[in-house]
Protein backbone atom coordinates (compact mmCIF):
# COMPACT_ATOMS: atom_id res chain seq x y z
CA UNK A 1 0.00 0.00 0.00
CA UNK A 2 1.28 3.70 -1.03
CA UNK A 3 2.25 6.23 1.68
CA UNK A 4 -0.36 9.00 -1.04
CA UNK A 5 -3.04 5.85 -0.32
CA UNK A 6 -2.31 5.55 3.58
CA UNK A 7 -2.62 9.41 3.57
CA UNK A 8 -5.88 10.06 2.08
CA UNK A 9 -7.23 6.67 4.08
CA UNK A 10 -6.61 8.00 7.27
CA UNK A 11 -7.62 11.87 6.25
CA UNK A 12 -11.04 10.18 5.28
CA UNK A 13 -11.54 7.92 8.19
CA UNK A 14 -10.51 11.05 10.35
CA UNK A 15 -12.71 13.33 8.48
CA UNK A 16 -9.60 15.54 7.86
CA UNK A 17 -9.96 16.62 4.32
CA UNK A 18 -11.71 15.59 1.05
CA UNK A 19 -9.20 13.52 -0.52
CA UNK A 20 -8.40 15.08 -3.88
CA UNK A 21 -5.29 13.79 -5.59
CA UNK A 22 -3.59 15.91 -8.46
CA UNK A 23 -0.81 14.39 -10.25
CA UNK A 24 2.84 16.04 -10.74
CA UNK A 25 2.90 18.83 -14.01
CA UNK A 26 3.06 16.99 -17.38
CA UNK A 27 4.67 20.14 -19.01
CA UNK A 28 6.81 22.73 -16.73
CA UNK A 29 8.37 26.46 -17.77
CA UNK A 30 11.93 26.67 -16.75
CA UNK A 31 10.98 27.39 -13.88
CA UNK A 32 9.59 24.80 -12.85
CA UNK A 33 5.80 25.94 -12.78
CA UNK A 34 3.62 24.53 -15.24
CA UNK A 35 1.95 27.17 -17.91
CA UNK A 36 -1.02 27.96 -17.06
CA UNK A 37 -2.61 27.51 -20.68
CA UNK A 38 -1.60 23.68 -20.64
CA UNK A 39 -4.32 21.09 -20.15
CA UNK A 40 -3.94 17.56 -19.41
CA UNK A 41 -5.48 14.48 -17.36
CA UNK A 42 -5.49 17.10 -14.44
CA UNK A 43 -8.27 19.16 -16.05
CA UNK A 44 -10.67 16.40 -14.44
CA UNK A 45 -9.64 16.66 -11.01
CA UNK A 46 -9.79 20.49 -11.05
CA UNK A 47 -13.30 20.42 -12.55
CA UNK A 48 -13.85 17.98 -9.67
CA UNK A 49 -12.55 20.21 -7.37
CA UNK A 50 -14.62 22.97 -8.41
CA UNK A 51 -17.35 20.93 -8.11
CA UNK A 52 -16.43 19.78 -4.46
CA UNK A 53 -16.22 23.64 -3.20
CA UNK A 54 -18.70 25.77 -5.27
CA UNK A 55 -21.30 24.37 -7.22
CA UNK A 56 -22.37 20.92 -5.19
CA UNK A 57 -26.25 21.01 -5.14
CA UNK A 58 -26.86 22.06 -1.91
CA UNK A 59 -29.94 24.02 0.42
CA UNK A 60 -26.97 26.06 2.09
CA UNK A 61 -25.01 28.19 -0.13
CA UNK A 62 -21.45 27.07 -0.51
CA UNK A 63 -18.19 29.31 0.25
CA UNK A 64 -18.05 32.48 -2.03
CA UNK A 65 -14.27 33.59 -0.88
CA UNK A 66 -11.56 30.32 -0.69
CA UNK A 67 -7.81 30.79 0.54
CA UNK A 68 -5.40 28.31 -1.08
CA UNK A 69 -2.67 27.71 1.58
CA UNK A 70 0.34 24.99 1.05
CA UNK A 71 1.75 23.43 4.33
CA UNK A 72 5.80 24.37 2.84
CA UNK A 73 5.88 25.49 -0.24
CA UNK A 74 3.74 28.26 -2.08
CA UNK A 75 4.83 27.60 -5.86
CA UNK A 76 2.36 24.20 -6.71
CA UNK A 77 -0.16 26.49 -4.39
CA UNK A 78 -0.28 29.05 -6.51
CA UNK A 79 -0.71 27.08 -9.59
CA UNK A 80 -3.44 25.11 -8.00
CA UNK A 81 -5.77 28.43 -7.25
CA UNK A 82 -5.00 29.36 -11.09
CA UNK A 83 -6.21 26.31 -12.11
CA UNK A 84 -9.31 26.19 -9.78
CA UNK A 85 -10.08 29.84 -10.52
CA UNK A 86 -9.72 29.45 -14.83
CA UNK A 87 -11.88 27.02 -14.73
CA UNK A 88 -14.56 28.56 -12.38
CA UNK A 89 -14.76 31.29 -14.64
CA UNK A 90 -15.38 29.32 -17.47
CA UNK A 91 -17.83 27.00 -16.14
CA UNK A 92 -19.93 29.98 -14.67
CA UNK A 93 -20.97 33.16 -15.53
CA UNK A 94 -20.41 35.35 -12.43
CA UNK A 95 -17.60 37.10 -11.87
CA UNK A 96 -14.09 35.59 -10.42
CA UNK A 97 -10.93 37.33 -9.21
CA UNK A 98 -7.73 35.53 -8.12
CA UNK A 99 -5.79 37.33 -5.19
CA UNK A 100 -1.84 37.14 -4.95
CA UNK A 101 -1.70 37.26 -1.08
CA UNK A 102 1.83 35.71 -1.11
CA UNK A 103 3.45 39.15 -1.52
CA UNK A 104 7.07 37.89 -0.94
CA UNK A 105 6.97 34.71 -3.46
CA UNK A 106 3.90 36.27 -6.02
CA UNK A 107 3.56 33.51 -8.58
CA UNK A 108 -0.37 34.26 -10.06
CA UNK A 109 0.91 37.34 -12.11
CA UNK A 110 3.73 35.46 -13.97
CA UNK A 111 1.22 32.46 -14.80
CA UNK A 112 -1.23 34.54 -16.75
CA UNK A 113 1.74 36.79 -18.40
CA UNK A 114 0.22 39.80 -16.07
CA UNK A 115 1.74 42.84 -15.30
CA UNK A 116 2.33 42.88 -10.99
CA UNK A 117 3.42 46.72 -10.66
CA UNK A 118 -0.13 47.53 -8.56
CA UNK A 119 -2.16 44.95 -6.96
CA UNK A 120 -2.49 43.75 -3.43
CA UNK A 121 -0.20 45.58 -1.71
CA UNK A 122 -0.75 48.32 -3.72
CA UNK A 123 -4.27 48.77 -2.64
CA UNK A 124 -3.74 48.56 1.35
CA UNK A 125 -2.01 51.86 0.99
CA UNK A 126 -3.66 53.64 -1.45
CA UNK A 127 -6.74 54.97 -2.13
CA UNK A 128 -9.34 54.11 -5.12
CA UNK A 129 -11.73 51.48 -5.99
CA UNK A 130 -10.43 47.83 -5.34
CA UNK A 131 -11.22 46.89 -8.81
CA UNK A 132 -9.10 49.86 -10.46
CA UNK A 133 -6.26 47.32 -9.21
CA UNK A 134 -7.27 44.09 -10.50
CA UNK A 135 -6.59 43.33 -14.24
CA UNK A 136 -8.67 41.86 -16.73
CA UNK A 137 -7.52 38.61 -18.25
CA UNK A 138 -9.32 36.84 -21.31
CA UNK A 139 -10.47 34.31 -19.47
CA UNK A 140 -14.21 33.94 -18.96
CA UNK A 141 -15.40 37.24 -15.93
CA UNK A 142 -11.98 36.45 -14.71
CA UNK A 143 -9.88 39.16 -12.68
CA UNK A 144 -6.63 39.06 -11.29
CA UNK A 145 -4.98 40.99 -8.07
CA UNK A 146 -1.91 40.52 -7.99
CA UNK A 147 0.53 41.03 -5.30
CA UNK A 148 1.93 44.68 -5.78
CA UNK A 149 4.84 46.28 -5.98
CA UNK A 150 5.66 46.59 -1.91
CA UNK A 151 6.81 43.77 0.24
CA UNK A 152 5.35 44.14 3.21
CA UNK A 153 3.29 42.17 6.44
CA UNK A 154 -0.08 41.19 5.72
CA UNK A 155 -0.22 40.92 9.66
CA UNK A 156 0.84 44.46 9.84
CA UNK A 157 -2.27 45.40 7.84
CA UNK A 158 -4.87 43.68 8.95
CA UNK A 159 -7.58 46.09 9.25
CA UNK A 160 -6.61 47.08 5.50
CA UNK A 161 -7.04 43.76 4.35
CA UNK A 162 -10.55 43.11 6.36
CA UNK A 163 -11.77 46.52 4.53
CA UNK A 164 -10.06 45.27 1.28
CA UNK A 165 -11.66 41.93 1.16
CA UNK A 166 -15.12 43.37 2.45
CA UNK A 167 -14.94 45.39 -1.23
CA UNK A 168 -14.05 42.65 -3.27
CA UNK A 169 -16.84 40.45 -1.70
CA UNK A 170 -19.19 43.57 -2.73
CA UNK A 171 -17.08 43.61 -6.30
CA UNK A 172 -17.04 40.07 -7.01
CA UNK A 173 -18.92 37.21 -6.71
CA UNK A 174 -16.25 34.71 -6.24
CA UNK A 175 -12.90 35.37 -4.73
CA UNK A 176 -9.74 32.87 -4.51
CA UNK A 177 -6.99 33.33 -2.90
CA UNK A 178 -3.07 32.11 -3.36
CA UNK A 179 -2.03 33.08 0.35
CA UNK A 180 1.07 31.76 1.71
CA UNK A 181 1.92 28.52 2.96
CA UNK A 182 2.00 27.70 6.36
CA UNK A 183 5.32 28.13 7.11
CA UNK A 184 4.42 31.70 7.55
CA UNK A 185 1.04 30.51 9.68
CA UNK A 186 0.07 34.12 10.83
CA UNK A 187 -0.47 35.48 7.36
CA UNK A 188 -2.00 32.26 6.03
CA UNK A 189 -4.35 32.25 8.62
CA UNK A 190 -5.67 36.08 8.55
CA UNK A 191 -6.44 35.18 5.21
CA UNK A 192 -8.37 32.22 6.08
CA UNK A 193 -10.29 34.60 8.28
CA UNK A 194 -10.84 37.09 5.93
CA UNK A 195 -12.25 33.83 3.58
CA UNK A 196 -14.91 31.10 3.86
CA UNK A 197 -12.16 28.71 4.66
CA UNK A 198 -9.42 27.19 3.48
CA UNK A 199 -8.57 24.73 1.13
CA UNK A 200 -4.65 23.45 2.28
CA UNK A 201 -2.37 22.26 -0.33
CA UNK A 202 -1.00 18.76 1.02
CA UNK A 203 2.60 17.98 -0.75
CA UNK A 204 2.41 13.96 -1.71
CA UNK A 205 5.86 12.32 0.04
CA UNK A 206 6.81 15.75 1.53
CA UNK A 207 4.25 16.63 4.01
CA UNK A 208 3.97 14.62 7.25
CA UNK A 209 0.51 13.30 8.78
CA UNK A 210 1.57 15.25 12.15
CA UNK A 211 1.96 18.22 10.49
CA UNK A 212 -1.10 18.46 8.45
CA UNK A 213 -2.64 17.45 11.93
CA UNK A 214 -1.45 20.91 14.13
CA UNK A 215 -2.30 22.94 11.01
CA UNK A 216 -5.92 21.59 11.29
CA UNK A 217 -6.17 22.06 15.22
CA UNK A 218 -4.53 25.90 14.95
CA UNK A 219 -7.04 26.42 12.23
CA UNK A 220 -10.34 25.65 14.45
CA UNK A 221 -8.40 27.33 17.38
CA UNK A 222 -8.72 30.42 15.24
CA UNK A 223 -12.37 29.69 13.79
CA UNK A 224 -11.06 29.15 10.40
CA UNK A 225 -13.05 26.22 8.22
CA UNK A 226 -10.92 23.67 6.65
CA UNK A 227 -12.80 23.24 3.43
CA UNK A 228 -10.74 20.34 2.28
CA UNK A 229 -7.44 19.54 0.79
CA UNK A 230 -5.87 18.80 -2.35
CA UNK A 231 -2.97 15.73 -1.97
CA UNK A 232 -0.63 17.13 -4.68
CA UNK A 233 1.80 15.43 -7.20
CA UNK A 234 0.99 12.19 -6.07
CA UNK A 235 2.41 9.38 -7.80
CA UNK A 236 0.32 5.74 -8.60
CA UNK A 237 1.72 2.76 -7.44
CA UNK A 238 -0.06 0.88 -10.38
CA UNK A 239 -0.70 2.32 -14.19
CA UNK A 240 -3.50 4.84 -13.61
CA UNK A 241 -5.96 3.69 -15.91
CA UNK A 242 -6.44 0.62 -13.61
CA UNK A 243 -6.26 2.49 -10.40
CA UNK A 244 -9.46 4.36 -11.92
CA UNK A 245 -11.20 1.06 -12.13
CA UNK A 246 -10.51 0.15 -8.89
Amino acid sequence: MSKNFQLLQRAEEEELFIPVGLPAPEAQRSNGTTPIWAKGRSDEEFANLVQRLFLHASPLPGPRVVSFSAVASSKRSSWICAQVARILSLQTNKSVCMVDADLWSPQLHALFNADNRRGLADALTLKGSIRSFATSLSIGDLRLLSSGSIKMKLYGQADSCRARFAELREQFHYILVSAPPFTRETESTLMGQLADGIVLIVEANQSRREAVLRIKERLENAQVQLLGAVLDQRTFPIPEFLYRKL
